[in-house]
């Protein structure tokens, strides 16, 4: 497996504990008869306490960043065009990615947007490494 399809898995994996992160606590905020409802009527983000929702929100960011480096990764992977530079890249950003979720719940500003932009620039680069 490449260096870039590993992270792109680590980064599923990352994905899979976003997403216990958040659902536990929001669990026992809310209780198992609202969060195993139809959810009809408003979101139950609205009703996530602090920590809880900013982790809903690392999750729900990290599934749109989660599109573009997969996509960095196919184009990489499947032209053939990996080399230590996408790797690195790829590292990066799941580095970012890990970093990002604590720098979210706990509301480290611009920590978090810097990190984020390290990732997003991370993956810009990998794709168009690909393309040249």
């Amino acid at each position: 497996m490449t260096p870039e399809l590993t992270a792109l898995a680590l980064a599923g994996l990352l994905q899979a504990i976003q997403f216990v992160l958040m659902a536990v606590p929001a669990n026992i905020a809310l209780g198992p008869e609202r969060t195993l409802g139809p959810r009809d009527g408003k979101s139950l983000a609205e009703d996530l306490p602090v920590m809880a929702g900013r982790l809903n929100r690392a999750l729900s960011n990290h599934f749109e960043a989660l599109i573009l480096f997969t996509i960095g990764v196919v184009v990489v992977t499947l032209s053939q065009q990996a080399s230590g530079f996408t790797a690195t890249c790829a590292w990066v950003y799941l580095a970012a990615r890990i970093a990002y979720v604590p720098a979210y719940a706990f509301g480290l500003m611009p920590w978090r947007s810097c990190i984020w932009l390290a990732g997003f620039l991370a993956t810009v680069a990998m794709i168009i490494a690909a393309l040249i």
